[in-house]
């Protein structure tokens, strides 16, 4: 009983470590990333034309940045699941969505003729904010839940 307390407090406080990172991410998003579109996306932009920005430096800061969230995710899904087969099967989600997300990106940031905004900015939360967990876990624990019936 006491094991099992202890394993459990110690599950809890990874899980809140591992959620504490994920905020630093985003509270430290400004210095760590380059992204001219934060400031773009704080104001009325569905009227303004697309900031400027080097494609480059872009795709290797969504990049970092969605790699720091992934893996801290699928740290999470590891921790609260502590199967490998599930841990596996996100990272693979994570790299898929990670391809069609970013060739999304750039094709609708390059070809802004029809002024998707909206579109670019959902995308693009998709790929610097860690959604997918929130997806993820309920997602896994019904499927395991499930499975046991």
């Amino acid at each position: 009983m006491l094991n099992k307390l202890l394993q459990n407090k110690l599950k809890l406080f990874l899980l809140v470590f591992l959620v504490f990172l994920l905020a630093m991410v985003r509270v430290f998003e400004s210095t760590l990333f380059y992204d001219p579109f934060l400031n773009f996306f704080k104001v009325d932009f569905h009227i303004l034309p697309l900031p400027q920005f080097n494609s480059f430096s872009l795709f290797v800061s969504l990049f970092f940045r969605y790699f720091l969230n992934a893996l801290l995710s699928i740290l999470i899904i590891h921790v609260f699941f502590k199967e490998i087969e599930i841990t596996k099967f996100s990272a693979l989600l994570y790299g898929f969505f990670f391809i069609i997300l970013i060739v999304s990106f750039f094709y609708l940031i390059t070809t802004d003729t029809n002024r998707n905004n909206l579109t670019i900015f959902y995308v693009r939360r998709f790929l610097i904010q860690p959604v997918f967990v929130l997806l993820f876990v309920p997602g896994f624990y019904y499927q395991k839940k499930f499975a046991k019936n």
